[in-house]
């Protein structure tokens, strides 16, 4: 395979709704490009991008996938990424690998948040982006309606550089604006004579917006009201690279109009890895920039990770600096571990082809690393920088796991974390209070997806329920009490006897027990049995089987027998003293509050408010920013846990929010009656 020099890479990631095209572009693009013989379908399950058998079955896309191809004289990789809002995480890896975003837009489609979604993240990455309004050959597509969704709803300014010639099923053509030129049934044409005030009004437009990227442009342009081609080329391309303009691209995917046009452009214009000759790496806890360079020190990062049912575990790897070759040994900071590349290749799609290095700019495919997993660092044995790490979501929605067979159970975990790494947006813990293993995720199709992959790779059957809510019992009261622990069994037997006194303790206080014992009425190699005693029924709950925090136990009295008398017989009598004086001490479940960030458009700000009422949810204050509501609430943990899909029904999809632990209050009367009777139930 033919190697190329940084200059000449091209590194893009697609990003946009899920049935924007973004899968068929693609694969009209390895098609053009000679590639691949033959175009796929997303229907049919036979495109190159969409190749787990997931994706087949859903007919779209669930995970990241990689391509190449060469195009005038330029190699370029393409990171083809879902559409569907809970698979955001294969968009934030996927653009950590690439200089430009490329966002696609049925053109035909509405504003939802599968594009909302990449363009909020995007604002926040100085990184070049473009625009595709794609499907251009669709019923109801229109393209200026599309720019001003863009404008209307993202501080993005559209900067057209193709426009469409015809609409819906008219489209047939484009206009490179930049050129002026126009390619018809993909030939060079003239310009039709009835686009000649359109055009010359869209390349006004263009050329005002290349001018402002620059002040000796804009000095120019004020002067003269035009800039030469040369001028137009030169400022596009530092503007793009800057991330101070966003060209526009029309095109039908479906029908290959424009997409070639789009290959010379992505070739022409987008910035290459020798744009950006420094990255940030992080030592010693502090940020730095590290040259580029293929002699210099090594840095590639890990942006993907997943099993590959032949391969084993597969790492998608994009090369900064350095050459990684197959044989040497690297370090992982992040597992502060040595490791060794064995083979490696160059992806396309589920196919590959063997190389034995990457240099800096390329991407590829690692096996058999046995220390690295996904959004790891690869560096020089010796170095210990790391590539910065990743801001991911926090969960929005939880569920607990267990295997259907008993004989899975040690099963479960294992091949749990392999598919874990697939999906850094998904975490796996252990709650400790309510025994249960917990998955949470950005929404059900991860989970679903989970479950799936857990039979279908590892032979392990799983079901998902509603977690448990770790409530905590307390007290609202103070009591003295006592109780003595005798039993005769023919031999030896148990004696113990204890007076407590038991009151609540300041909110988050915790535990705290007393020796008041004075004189030997209880011998003091007893004490730590009576202690244990507390703790372990603590620890089991009481009156709903949860844990009991914030009480202080003072043992002050009680009495014992010389041959009768034990720790187990001083456990058990502590045990049910507390027991019993706790359910005459107005006890309380206390339950987990989290505070909400909601981001909502204003036209929902309504029906979500009232919602979060009939959810037991306090606001606690709101902002509006442009067109979006910012809600800042409290909700407790058992209601939260069910918000996910509800947000998502009330603003169809486009309403978003992040969590996070707050504190603990007393749950209302009712509905602690309700947990305790449940309880009871099932003892």
């Amino acid at each position: 395979m033919k190697q190329y020099d940084m200059a000449n890479i091209r590194n893009v990631a697609l990003l946009g709704s899920s049935g924007s095209g973004k899968t068929t572009l693609v694969e009209h693009i390895l098609h053009n490009a000679g590639e691949i013989n033959r175009v796929g379908k997303v229907e049919d399950g036979n495109t190159t991008m969409d190749f787990e058998p997931d994706e087949i079955e859903k007919t779209m896309s669930i995970a990241l996938a990689m391509a190449h191809f060469d195009h005038k004289d330029k190699r370029v990789n393409l990171i083809d990424t879902p559409g569907y809002p809970e698979f955001i995480g294969e968009q934030i890896v996927g653009i950590e690998a690439v200089e430009t975003a490329l966002i696609t837009i049925n053109a035909a489609g509405s504003f939802d948040i599968g594009l909302e979604q990449p363009l909020e993240m995007l604002a926040q990455h100085e990184m070049a982006k473009a625009i595709v309004v794609n499907r251009m050959d669709n019923e109801h597509a229109d393209f200026a309606k599309a720019l001003e969704m863009i404008e209307e709803n993202s501080d993005i300014v559209p900067a057209p550089l193709y426009i469409p010639i015809g609409r819906e099923s008219s489209f047939r053509g484009i206009v490179n604006l930049a050129k002026g030129i126009a390619l018809i049934d993909g030939k060079p044409a003239d310009i039709p004579a009835e686009m000649a005030d359109e055009v010359e009004e869209y390349r006004m437009k263009l050329m005002e917006a290349v001018a402002e990227t620059d002040d000796a442009l804009l000095e120019k342009y004020f002067e003269e009201g035009e800039l030469t081609a040369e001028e137009l080329t030169k400022g596009l391309k530092s503007g793009i690279l800057a991330g101070k303009l966003v060209p526009v691209f029309a095109c039908s995917a479906a029908r290959n109009i424009g997409v070639t046009a789009l290959m010379d452009a992505i070739a022409e214009y987008m910035p290459s890895p020798a744009d950006r000759p420094k990255v940030k790496v992080v030592e010693d806890g502090k940020e730095m920039l590290l040259a580029c360079d293929p002699d210099g020190d090594l840095l590639a990062f890990i942006f993907k990770s997943f099993s590959d049912p032949n391969l084993g575990d597969v790492a998608y790897v994009r090369v900064f600096s350095g050459t990684l070759k197959s044989g040497m040994d690297v370090f992982v900071p992040e597992r502060d571990s040595k490791d060794k590349v064995g083979n490696m290749y160059h992806i396309m799609g589920k196919r590959r082809s063997d190389t034995s290095e990457l240099r800096p700019g390329e991407m590829g495919g690692l096996v058999k690393l046995k220390a690295a997993h996904g959004l790891n660092t690869l560096v020089n044995v010796g170095a210990d920088y790391a590539y910065p790490a990743l801001k991911l979501p926090t969960p929005v929605y939880w569920k607990a796991i267990y295997a259907v067979n008993q004989h899975d159970d040690d099963k479960i975990g294992t091949s749990l974390n392999r598919l874990l790494d697939e999906d850094p947006t998904i975490h796996s813990e252990i709650d400790h209070e309510t025994k249960q293993q917990l998955l949470s995720a950005m929404g059900e199709q991860q989970l679903w997806l989970i479950i799936k992959r857990l039979k279908s790779r590892f032979k392990v059957e799983a079901e998902l329920k509603s977690p448990r809510i770790p409530y905590r019992e307390t007290l609202t009261g103070s009591v003295d009490n006592k109780y003595r622990h005798k039993k005769q069994t023919g031999g030896r037997g148990q004696y113990g006897e204890v007076y407590f006194k038991i009151r609540p303790q300041e909110r988050g206080a915790g535990f705290e027990f007393i020796n008041a014992i004075v004189g030997g009425t209880i011998p003091s190699k007893f004490i730590p049995a009576i202690e244990k005693g507390i703790r372990e029924t603590m620890e089991k709950g009481i009156i709903a089987g949860c844990r009991v925090v914030d009480i202080a136990v003072e043992v002050y009295y009680g009495s014992y027998h010389d041959v009768d008398s034990s720790e187990m017989a001083f456990k058990i009598a502590s045990s049910q003293c507390l027991r019993i004086g706790f359910n005459e001490c107005g006890p309380i479940l206390l339950e987990p509050i989290h505070d909400i960030d909601i981001i909502i458009p204003n036209e929902y700000m309504g029906d979500v408010m009232g919602d979060i009422s009939t959810r037991r949810g306090k606001i606690q204050g709101m902002e509006q920013k442009g067109k979006k509501q910012y809600l800042k609430a409290q909700l407790p943990l058992a209601e939260l846990y069910g918000y996910f899909p509800a947000l998502k029904s009330l603003t169809q999809g486009r309403g978003r929010f992040t969590q996070t632990f707050s504190h603990y209050e007393r749950v209302p009367h009712d509905v602690a009656q309700k947990v305790i009777a449940e309880y009871n139930e099932q003892d």
